[in-house]
């Protein structure tokens, strides 16, 4: 993997730095105190930047009248799997989300050196890209990672049809189911479940055009993931208005405060509006998902 970020401007390369700060500093404080051995022991492996950033394809244009900005894609290995689980890594989130010294958006992905090895033989592209494309931040352990097994077009294809065969369905009975409650006007209920459509779909078109989603709950993170796969997806949720930006934003926390939360509110407008653009997401990602079952299903038949 690459080491060099000269291709990135020097503030984007100084917000960089102050991620891999950020993260050691509070996955630090998540172990400590911690009395159980595999905490003694934590250790963060390596920090890679994959996705746009590390190509050098981002688009930065938070001022614009599309108000579109890429992700800082960021892959976290640490030495265990039970470290990679979400309560050592929360405050780390929160904290890269409103840090006044990095004012892009990070999203981070953490997992295990052994599941990231194991990803890699099974041949998912997802991490093999990012062997191909990342670029190291920090590393502890210089022992590279495993060979990335290449999956044969028949497998690809299999595996990609039964993703498709399996989420989209879920993402059009949470459409549908919440398109009722919007009607019965059972807001939270309607918010829940647009959260959950938005989430299959999402995870539909990662894992059909990359064989990975992280499991994740959090929507804009998602979405950042998949709009750095296939920038049609962009066009699902208009960024021109602040309005728009903010009732995504409260549907990104539906998946638990319009379960548990009785301050959870949402109006009739907004939600109408995120209910219009879940549908055409999902028009979106089933054109996506389609074409690439099409490309997979000739290379298929080509062997």
């Amino acid at each position: 993997m690459k080491t060099s970020l000269e291709h990135l401007p020097e503030k984007k390369q100084r917000e960089l730095a102050r991620v891999v700060e950020i993260i050691h500093q509070e996955f630090a404080d998540a172990l400590e105190g911690g009395s159980a051995d595999f905490k003694k022991r934590g250790r963060i492996l390596k920090i890679i930047l994959f996705g746009s950033y590390a190509r050098g394809t981002y688009v930065d244009e938070p001022h614009t009248m599309k108000g579109y900005r890429s992700d800082y894609d960021i892959l976290v290995i640490v030495n265990s799997k039970k470290l990679a689980e979400p309560e050592y890594w929360d405050k780390a989130n929160d904290r890269l989300m409103w840090d006044k010294t990095v004012s892009t958006p990070v999203g981070l992905i953490v997992h295990g050196a052994r599941e990231v090895n194991n990803f890699l033989a099974d041949g998912q592209y997802f991490f093999v890209d990012i062997l191909r494309e990342g670029i190291v931040l920090y590393e502890l352990d210089d022992r590279p990672l495993a060979e990335p097994k290449r999956l044969s077009p028949a497998d690809a294809f299999r595996f990609a049809k039964e993703y498709f065969d399996d989420r989209i369905p879920h993402a059009r009975v949470f459409l549908k189911t919440a398109t009722f409650c919007v009607r019965e006007e059972d807001l939270k209920e309607a918010a829940f479940l647009l959260h959950q459509a938005i989430e299959q779909s999402y995870a539909a078109v990662l894992l059909v055009l990359t064989n990975y989603s992280p499991p994740s709950h959090n929507l804009k993170f998602l979405r950042g993931l998949a709009e750095d796969r296939d920038q049609r997806l962009v066009e699902a949720w208009p960024r021109d208005q602040h309005r728009f930006t903010a009732w995504y934003n409260v549907l990104n926390e539906a998946y638990v405060k319009a379960r548990y939360s009785k301050h959870f509110e949402i109006t009739d407008e907004g939600l109408g509006w995120l209910l219009e653009r879940t549908k055409h997401l999902l028009s979106l990602v089933e054109t996506v998902c389609q074409e690439r079952l099409s490309e997979l299903a000739r290379a298929a038949d080509a062997t």
